[in-house]
């Protein structure tokens, strides 16, 4: 009887939720087609493309819901995602962290890919997130490491389509 009354007592409940802050943006222009561009940058289980920090990744199922178990190279971090949407034919996806070792609370991201008149596209990386309780980063220098990883991957990613012109 007592198994019965504490089930009733529960409720549903979740720990994911949105991170509250400041948006970082990185955009890039790329001198490729915009559906080229989204191959790479909307491929979920294929971000190590551009960010040569990844040692793998595994995607679990396919489109929303999906999960993404990254394995960085350095210091054995890893990071699980969740595919939140993807919409192909406006070339934009969103997912959310679900565990990481990388000192991130919450992390919410999208990718987006824009045609450009000028036959090229723009790439943006848009990440809101928060650190994990105890961290020892300021605000400022937070946001700094999160500016610097995707712009250092959104570089890449114009680079990939520099090499292959």
């Amino acid at each position: 009887m007592n198994a019965i009354s504490k089930t009733n007592q529960l409720n549903p409940d979740t720990l994911i939720t949105n991170p509250v802050g400041e948006r970082v943006i990185s955009t890039v222009s790329v001198d490729a087609p915009a559906s080229d561009v989204w191959q790479v940058v909307g491929d979920f289980g294929g971000f190590a493309q551009f960010i040569p920090a990844l040692a793998s990744i595994e995607v679990v199922g396919n489109g929303p819901g999906s999960v993404r178990y990254k394995k960085f190279k350095e210091g054995g971090h890893v990071v699980v995602e969740q595919l939140n949407s993807r919409n192909d034919h406006n070339m934009t996806m969103t997912w959310t962290t679900l565990h990481n070792s990388l000192g991130i609370g919450k992390l919410w991201a999208s990718m987006a890919v824009e045609p450009q008149d000028r036959g090229g596209c723009n790439a943006t990386w848009t990440i809101m997130a928060e650190p994990a309780n105890g961290s020892p980063m300021s605000a400022d220098e937070f946001k700094s490491f999160l500016q610097g990883f995707a712009d250092d991957a959104m570089a890449n990613v114009a680079s990939l389509f520099r090499q292959h012109a």
